[in-house]
Formats: C-alpha cells, structure tokens, sequence
C-alpha cells in the first residue's frame, strides 16, 4: 500500500534541544514497512533538513500536499499551548497539529481513507470520535490498551537483538551505579520515590530536561545529551530506573527507554507500579521502594562482569523479544489489513 505517515519529530539524530523519543525506533519501522514493499510518504515537515541539516538522501519521501494514499498512518499531535494552538507564522509555532487536523479532515473525515492512529503518548480521549469510526483504528503503546485499541508496542530492530551479546556487555567498565536519561515530564512522584533516594548514596547522573530540580539540590542533572550520545551513557551505567507517567503505568505501556538501557548493557530496575512490570525485566529487577533500589544496585556491584551479571543481562535482552520489530510490523500490518478489508465493505455496500 501507499502509506502516508504523519510524525513530528526526526528519523536520524536530530537536534539536541527538543523531544523525541521516537528517535530510538521511528526509523526501523518504516524501513521495515517499505522492505515488505509498502511505499511511504511523509506528511510532515523534513525537520532532519531543515533543523538538524541532515540530509537522509533519497530513501524517504516527503510531501506538503495532499498526494494519492491508500492509508493514512498517524504518530497522534495533540494541542499544547503556546506551541500548536497558536496562529500559524507566529514565534515558536509549530505546524504539527494544524497540519494533522488538515489530514484528518482530507483523508479520514472527507474520503473515509483508511486511518491508523498510533496514539504513542495516551492523549487521544477515551471518548474521541475517531474510536467509532469502522475505517479508523487506534493502536497504543501498552500491553492493556483502551477498549477497542490494538496493540502495537514501541518497537526494537531485529538484527540489534539479534547481535546483542550479553557476555561482551556484562564485561564493559561501569562507573556510574545507577543513571537515567529521559525528560521530567509527568514523571516527579516516581523519581522522587526511586531515583532520588538512591542518588544520595550512589554515584549517578541524570540526562534530560528536567527544569524544576529545587526539591532534589542532590541529583546531579547533566542537561538534554545529544540522541547519539544515549547509548554511551547506558554503556557506562550499572543500572536505571524506568520510570514513566502514571497514565502509562496503569495500562502496562513502556517506552523506549528500556531498550536504549538494556541493549547498552544496562540494567533497568522497574517498579512494581508498573502493570505487568515483570514482563518487562526478571522479577529481581522489580522494585517496590527507594530503598530497595538502593540495596539493588549495592547488590548489582558485588556481582558485576560475573555469570550472574551475564545472565541477568541476558534474562533482560529476553523480555525485549515483546519488543521486537518484526512481530510489532505484524501486528500493524493485521490493523491495516482489518481497516482495509471494512473500508471495502463499507464501500462496495454503499
């Protein structure tokens, strides 16, 4: 099919002051859909030329049109004041959202196009409209989605499963005992249970944007790192503490974090807030308080470049096979085929 897809963010490095987390499995995705013969059109701006002057060559399509598509595929926008909601043209507006309103309307709404809305950050409401559409399905993060959502996990390439050798990772020198890299959003309570206590007895760090840090004068906060610089700071970490907004927790939706850590050798603590927490790491690595991240890691130090350390690791890169990319494009190409198959029903009774 002509798959037009709608994203905000980057398919290579990007820039360094900005969100997006879809860095880390964005383009596996779509190089995954077009070698099973799918044709891609992007719908949004080129933000890898025009901001980070990167120019992916001639592999990707993009399009400021409304071009001929068979399905429109969407990462869902969503208003955020003073950002999207202002006039186009204006200081600091961005075009993400008018422009996804604009598709909408074109392909979803006017020619009933087949429509999936990867809602990746759980902000499309529970009583939105596009849910009672037959041509339009919704897919998210979480093992537990909303009713009548499909799932469709964030999704790691196979070949760096695939390569992942956890002998070599439990060898690599690890100074830092506990770190984490992801930006504050929604996120105060659970580091302020797990993290900060343990960062006042171990060595850490903290990469991201986390500008109100006054209730922590003890952590040591390093600032956004450049995208590319995520897997070396793993590399050089004992261990981290996923943490994720209570809207995920709730439903079992876990974010790329997990795979950035553990591919680097590092090892995730999850706390047991988490639905379904223990298929995400081994029950060992499950957490229930700030101190016990603390007596954790303390113990994570005794056993490192061990055969325990190997085969906690290995027990780790394991649970990552929910992840993997081919079984996610799978389960997407199922949704495609669903929505496809009603439209032409839909059609051909009309």
């Amino acid at each position: 099919m002509k798959i037009g897809y709608s994203f905000w963010g980057f398919l290579g490095n990007g820039i360094t002051d900005t969100p997006d987390g879809g860095r880390s499995h964005r383009r596996p995705l779509i190089d995954e859909l077009i070698a099973r013969g799918h044709e891609i059109v992007f719908l949004q701006a080129d933000r890898d030329r025009l901001e980070a002057g990167d120019n992916l060559g001639n592999a990707y399509a993009f399009d400021a049109g409304l071009p001929d598509i068979d399905l429109l595929f969407l990462e869902w926008r969503w208003p955020i004041f003073g950002r999207n909601t202002t006039p186009c043209g204006t200081p600091g507006h961005t075009c993400d959202f008018h422009r996804q309103a604009q598709l909408m309307r074109q392909y979803a709404l006017k020619h009933k196009v087949p429509t999936v809305i990867w809602d990746k950050d759980r902000q499309l409401r529970a009583d939105s409209i596009w849910r009672r559409m037959p041509h339009v399905a919704v897919c998210e993060a979480a093992l537990d989605p909303t009713p009548g959502a499909h799932r469709l996990l964030f999704p790691v390439a196979d070949r760096l499963l695939d390569q992942a050798d956890p002998a070599l990772l439990a060898s690599a020198p690890r100074d830092i005992a506990l770190g984490y890299v992801g930006n504050q959003y929604d996120r105060d309570d659970w580091f302020g249970t797990y993290f900060a206590p343990a960062a006042a007895c171990l060595e850490h760090r903290v990469g991201g944007k986390w500008p109100n840090t006054a209730r922590w004068p003890h952590v040591t906060f390093l600032g956004r790192i450049p995208f590319e610089q995520v897997a070396r700071f793993y590399g050089g970490t004992l261990a981290t503490v996923l943490l994720v907004p209570g809207r995920y927790a709730e439903v079992g939706q876990m974010t790329q974090r997990i795979f950035e850590a553990v591919l680097a050798g590092c090892l995730p603590l999850a706390p047991d807030g988490i639905r379904g927490a223990d298929r995400f790491v081994p029950t060992e690595l499950v957490v229930r308080s700030g101190s016990q991240v603390i007596r954790k890691i303390t113990d994570l130090q005794t056993i490192a470049r061990s055969n325990r350390h190997v085969h906690l690791i290995q027990e780790c890169l394991e649970r990552l096979e929910l992840f993997r990319l081919s079984r996610q494009v799978d389960a997407l190409e199922a949704v495609m085929a669903t929505i496809t198959g009603s439209t032409a029903e839909h059609q051909g009774a009309a």
